[in-house]
């Protein structure tokens, strides 16, 4: 992994030990061929996307109303959950204005899709975009991540913040609980440090939601609606949750310390490749593919899977597989010693 990095800044620096700058190797220019958005490509994946979750909305009102098995329903939220977490992807795209060429389809359609996940575009955006360019530094946490601690930090932290700790980063807690309260609670207030602009998108979103819950009490009834989003919501979001949290706390991984945070090992080295079977990989939208896309955020998801194909450096990166990334859940805490992610500490 380290071969990676070669041609960065991790052994240049000035005479005073500092980073001068963002120093990239000769293939990362390559990646700029892969960035032009399809705007054809775009409008087929909301068609592809779109369309079979309504059907499935409708096949699921139409079990409950003829009396059928809730275990139908679940099966059919299931697959509405799959392309849910599709239509967020597609979303996260809009916010990095890659998706479609024009930057007002880019918002557009970012601010109806946002409805139908429950979150703000521009509020979102903030704290997204901040994560780009934050994610991996131990000085600029807090900002569209994982709460992550190091082992210091754990260990002279006191007993309740530890307890609240080991509770966040649960598996029921994080997975079972956080899809439910990050899109249903959390993200119904403006992200912190943000400005009027964000505030009124988180508004308008909310009035949006609104009116769309109305619209469907009139058409379904608030039972009825009750019995398919909050089933095909928990199952999306913890899918969501899971995807993110593998994507940056995996073996091994990145963070530094501002003064030593560089942006290609961040990218590299901080960001996973889940290998995902091809099924997953489309409901997925290519994300699994982070490590690229954290190294170009305007690079859209289709051409996520061309980029890493066309670009042999990209291919050095070790892939997590599905079964690997089970034992991701144990991993808690930044070593900035051993300089690797770990478990809790046996006696802590």
């Amino acid at each position: 992994m380290k071969t990676m990095a070669q041609g960065s800044s991790g052994n240049n620096r000035d005479a005073k030990g500092k980073i001068p700058g963002r120093m990239w190797p000769d293939w990362y220019k390559s990646l700029a061929a892969f960035r032009k958005s399809d705007t054809r490509k775009a409008t087929w994946q909301l068609i592809n996307t779109l369309v079979p979750y309504v059907c499935l909305w409708y096949l699921m009102i139409r079990s409950i109303r003829l009396g059928y098995s809730y275990a139908l329903t679940l099966i059919l939220a299931l697959a509405a959950g799959a392309f849910l977490v599709r239509i967020f992807i597609l979303f996260h795209d809009c916010v990095h204005g890659s998706f479609f060429r024009r930057q007002g389809a880019n918002t557009f359609f970012g601010y109806v899709l946002g409805v139908l996940v429950f979150t703000s575009f521009e509020d979102w955006r903030f704290a997204h975009l901040r994560h780009h360019v934050s994610y991996a530094n131990l000085d600029a946490r807090g900002f569209g991540d994982i709460w992550t601690m190091t082992l210091t930090e754990y260990e002279n932290s006191p007993k309740k913040k530890r307890l609240q700790y080991r509770l966040y980063r649960n598996p029921i807690v994080m997975l079972g609980l956080g899809a439910m309260f990050t899109f249903f609670l959390a993200n119904r207030l403006p992200t912190r440090e943000v400005k009027r602009k964000q505030r009124l998108s988180v508004l308008f979103t909310n009035l949006l939601i609104v009116a769309m819950i109305v619209i469907a009490d009139r058409i379904m009834g608030w039972r009825t609606y009750l019995l398919i989003q909050l089933p095909v919501f928990w199952l999306a979001g913890a899918a969501g949750i899971w995807l993110f949290y593998v994507q940056h706390q995996f073996p091994g991984g990145y963070w530094a310390r501002k003064g030593e945070w560089e942006p290609l090992r961040a990218a590299l080295e901080g960001s996973s490749f889940y290998k995902l079977p091809d099924v997953l990989r489309w409901f997925s939208s290519n994300i699994g593919y982070h490590h690229v896309h954290h190294l170009n955020p305007r690079i859209p998801n289709y051409r996520l899977k061309k980029c890493y194909d066309s670009v042999p450096a990209l291919q050095t990166k070790m892939p997590l597989t599905i079964l690997q990334s089970l034992s991701c859940i144990r991993l808690n805490l930044w070593d900035e010693n051993r300089q690797e992610m770990v478990a809790f500490p046996a006696n802590a």
